[in-house]
């Protein structure tokens, strides 16, 4: 049985300010071969990784992502928020984070926050980033919005997509065909071996999100998963080094 992908929620955001470099990077010193993030975009078209519509939680600016341009965006502190040693941390780019990636072995799990705000065209400006940064191969494309996610495997079908979702929908794997997807990404407790298995057989895999209780990580790599997203990268790879 293969391992399955270590993907570090937001970076290692149990240690480090949630979606930014300093977590990207923490999160590959603490064995994740995954990274999981979120892009918006700017209201002068710059796509960038952070998970809230507003960005008053993670900088104190009390304003929406898409009505912020990238000057007055790339100068906020996302780090204090979470602890003064990692005051000036900026709001990294996609451009940045695909870079990163690029020097690495790590699988991106690029998260459209599309559900709010929409964001017209954003699909096809990930899909250019990512095709220009060669790295189709090693991306997943996941969003709440699956209309998204349907136009994203009409406009990439070599970049894999993942569909997200909450509760104990009935026959996923039925429902992921509808949409050409390749994996379901399901709230852990939405995920029992018996529907790993069967969404196996109609070629579609499972990477439950956000799994960062070790039984609930052993339970569910002994059902087979393919990734788990963590905000405690270290925790899972210490458990699939034990194996």
């Amino acid at each position: 049985m293969n391992n399955p992908i270590n993907f570090a929620h937001r970076g290692a955001s149990a240690y480090c300010p949630e979606n930014t470099i300093a977590a990207f990077a923490e999160a590959v010193r603490l064995g994740a071969t995954g990274i999981e993030t979120d892009i918006q975009r700017t209201k002068d078209g710059k796509l960038v990784c952070i998970h809230d519509e507003s960005l008053l939680r993670t900088t104190g600016l009390n304003k929406l992502v898409c009505d912020t341009d990238y000057e007055e965006l790339d100068a906020l502190d996302a780090g204090s928020w979470f602890g003064a040693e990692f005051a000036g941390e900026r709001i990294p780019t996609l451009e940045r984070l695909l870079l990163l990636a690029a020097e690495s072995n790590l699988v991106l799990n690029l998260e459209l926050k599309n559900g709010v705000v929409l964001y017209p065209g954003m699909e096809a400006e990930i899909i250019a980033a990512v095709r220009e940064a060669g790295l189709a191969e090693r991306v997943v494309l996941s969003s709440f919005n699956h209309y998204s996610l349907a136009l994203c495997k009409s406009l990439a079908p070599e970049i894999r997509t993942g569909i997200l979702y909450m509760e104990g929908l009935y026959r996923p794997w039925a429902y992921a065909a509808t949409l050409q997807a390749d994996a379901l990404h399901a709230y852990h407790y939405a995920v029992l071996p018996e529907w790993v298995r069967e969404a196996a057989e109609h070629g579609v895999v499972y990477h439950p999100f956000t799994v960062n209780d070790e039984r609930e990580m052993r339970r569910l790599i002994e059902a087979g998963v393919a990734g788990i997203i963590t905000d405690y990268p270290d925790r899972l790879r210490d458990l699939l080094e034990a194996r």
